[in-house]
């Protein structure tokens, strides 16, 4: 047989006929740079990898996010997998995962304060009605001890977050949670009264 033919033959061999998977022969393509190795792989695994993503986020903005985190790690360093430790698709739902519970923990906290509804009525068009609410709203403040005051006061005038109270007061951040809801349900009593 001549060797061209050969040649064209070798191409032809899978890489599985070779002894590779073809994941193990797209990320070696990937090493050395082969973008269209890439984008093939992106078709094969995006897929998992959002849907790892986005079951740990909720939100699929966000999950997209960790789907380009992922892949260009992937491209920035092709070697991290290790196909003796399993398949490349579970590896990049593991570091899907794991991408996403950091978007997580960077997320601001979400605060239970939401769960306190201060109602106003809408009707308090009048300056009369106004200043009334507000004087309720000081006498209600001047009661209140000290710690409990002065967290309410830099989560609303200064806005401060509660883990930024808790850093700033050296209090525990439940601690300056609970200060804050009992002072907004304090504050609603007194508004309905």
């Amino acid at each position: 047989m001549p060797r061209a033919n050969v040649t064209k033959m070798e191409k032809k061999i899978s890489p599985e006929t070779r002894g590779t998977t073809p994941e193990a022969d797209l990320l070696q393509r990937i090493r050395r740079g082969d973008e269209a190795a890439m984008a093939e792989l992106y078709d094969r695994f995006s897929a998992v990898v959002f849907s790892a993503a986005l079951r740990v986020l909720g939100e699929s903005s966000q999950a997209e996010d960790v789907l380009q985190e992922v892949f260009l790690q992937l491209w920035r360093n092709p070697s991290a997998f290790d196909s003796n430790r399993g398949s490349l698709a579970a590896w990049l739902a593991v570091i899907a995962r794991h991408r996403a519970i950091d978007h997580l923990r960077r997320r601001r906290p979400e605060t239970d304060v939401e769960d306190v509804v201060l109602s106003v009525d809408p009707g308090l068009d009048n300056q009369a009605a106004r200043a009334e609410a507000i004087g309720r709203i000081r006498v209600v403040m001047a009661s209140m001890p000290d710690e409990q005051r002065i967290a309410v006061e830099m989560a609303f005038f200064e806005g401060l977050t509660h883990t930024e109270i808790a850093e700033k007061t050296g209090e525990p951040l439940g601690t300056i949670k609970t200060r804050i809801r009992s002072a907004l349900i304090a504050i609603r009593k007194a508004l309905a009264s």
